[in-house]
């Protein structure tokens, strides 16, 4: 016989026996040698999802970004995770239309882009009842705008006195504006803390969170916003910490309302900022985030002057960098 003959049946004893003496192994042997294979890629998220706010674009004066189809456009284009909606945007007829919400939910589905945010503007530092109470109804709206929208967290204000000429002035003062003559920001604590309270019902039922910015009035401080927020003591008000509206020390003011914060926009200021420019240190204000287990969407506010083309992408570059999760 000769050797070609022989070899068939030897190489079927020799899988055999390899087969046989496989089977011998502990499956417990076999889990732990297939986890200790090194698994660098865990198709988990690495960084905090990364939002675009249409006020990035809009910024109150480029009115071909009036439309949120453009804005989600871009938003696609640049590749960020999502979108914050700017309300103020909408002109007063769009808001009356359903239809024309929709549009902007379908659009933003058929490009994979949620719509996370909902940025709206309420007054409730005065001492008329009836222009808060105006200003409650206007925010009961604006809840169920986000509901309508499916958006889960929708960025609220305290108010300003007003008594600033515009909101250039009040920037040329650093957010700081006297009270109306004949009362101190003492009186106005109750007015805002009795005013988010009535709007509160309203947000339980339709799932969306309140979150009360530092922006000006008074959410000037760290120490005025918690004040209102631990107040009211809800889960459906936290709080949106803006990155560039602590004009001093921010390291430190942001590390006081980080820990109930629910919603961030950070700020940059790529050809100079229109009404001033800040030099944050992003790599800090992650880890500050990160210390305090916030996981949540950082929605980009573009406030310079550069071409919105180049300063964009160059700031969702920065924030992917400085976001990261531990």
């Amino acid at each position: 016989m000769n050797a070609s003959a022989v070899k068939p049946k030897s190489s079927r004893r020799n899988f055999l026996g390899l087969a046989a003496a496989a089977s011998m192994i502990p499956l417990s042997q076999v889990c732990q040698a297939q986890e200790a294979k090194p698994n660098d890629e865990s198709g988990a998220r690495k960084t905090s999802p990364i939002v675009l706010s249409t006020y990035s674009l809009w910024r109150f004066r480029n009115d071909e970004f009036r439309d949120f189809h453009k804005c989600i456009d871009l938003a696609d284009e640049y590749g960020f995770d999502g979108v914050e909606l700017l309300l103020y945007q909408l002109q007063q007829n769009e808001m009356l239309s359903h239809s024309k919400m929709m549009s902007y939910k379908r659009h933003a589905l058929r490009l994979g882009q949620p719509l996370v945010g909902l940025s709206t503007h309420q007054g409730f530092v005065t001492p008329d009842r009836e222009k808060r109470k105006e200003n409650i109804d206007r925010t009961i709206g604006q809840i169920e705008i986000a509901y309508q929208f499916g958006i889960p967290v929708m960025r609220v204000n305290t108010g300003t006195w007003g008594t600033s000429a515009n909101f250039d002035e009040l920037m040329a003062n650093r957010g700081i504006e006297s009270p109306l003559k004949g009362y101190t920001d003492e009186d106005a604590f109750p007015w805002v803390i009795e005013s988010l309270e009535k709007c509160l019902p309203t947000a339980e039922k339709c799932g969306v969170v309140l979150a009360l910015e530092n922006h000006w009035g008074l959410g000037l401080t760290p120490e005025g916003i918690l004040r209102i927020v631990n107040a009211i003591d809800s889960p459906w008000l936290q709080i949106c910490t803006d990155t560039g509206n602590f004009l001093d020390d921010p390291y430190d003011r942001l590390e006081k309302i980080a820990p109930q914060t629910i919603f961030v926009q950070a700020k940059t200021y790529y050809g100079g900022g229109q009404w001033y420019t800040l030099d944050l240190d992003y790599n800090r204000i992650g880890e500050i985030l990160r210390k305090h287990n916030y996981r949540g969407y950082i929605s980009l506010e573009f406030e310079g002057m550069e071409d919105y083309q180049t300063a964009i992408p160059q700031s969702l570059a920065l924030l992917r960098k400085a976001f990261a999760r531990a």
